[in-house]
């Protein structure tokens, strides 16, 4: 059985930083795609970042220069490094793994597991 756990949301002011965690059990993360996910309230859940089997990422324009996906194989953990946080950033950011190992990107149908979500909120 999957499970995807996430950690490190929480309430910072605009221009602060924080660092999710996704820990995985049940899979292997280095063999596959693996993103991150965010929903805003009355929003459509939508792709931020993701990476690779071979470590291509790939950045929704509003978080480029902002956002790093890593994952550490030997922890079985994917990270999500947010820097320069912006109010437009609040919402629940989720883990996502998929079956796939290449050409992921974000969308949605393509990942099969999904965590149970982390709140992330950035007051102006």
């Amino acid at each position: 059985q999957v499970l995807l756990v996430e950690s490190g949301g929480g309430s910072v002011q605009a221009g602060g930083s924080l660092r999710l965690s996704c820990a995985a059990s049940g899979y292997t993360i280095s063999a596959f795609c693996m993103g991150w996910f965010r929903q805003a309230p009355g929003k459509e859940r939508e792709g931020v970042a993701t990476i690779d089997r071979d470590s291509t990422t790939s950045y929704v324009d509003s978080v480029k220069g902002r956002f790093t996906i890593s994952r550490d194989n030997t922890k079985n953990t994917l990270y999500l490094q947010m820097n320069d946080l912006k109010p437009d950033d609040t919402a629940t950011y989720y883990c996502a793994a998929s079956r796939l190992r290449f050409l992921c990107g974000t969308v949605r149908d393509r990942y099969n597991y999904w965590g149970q979500g982390t709140q992330v909120t950035v007051s102006s």
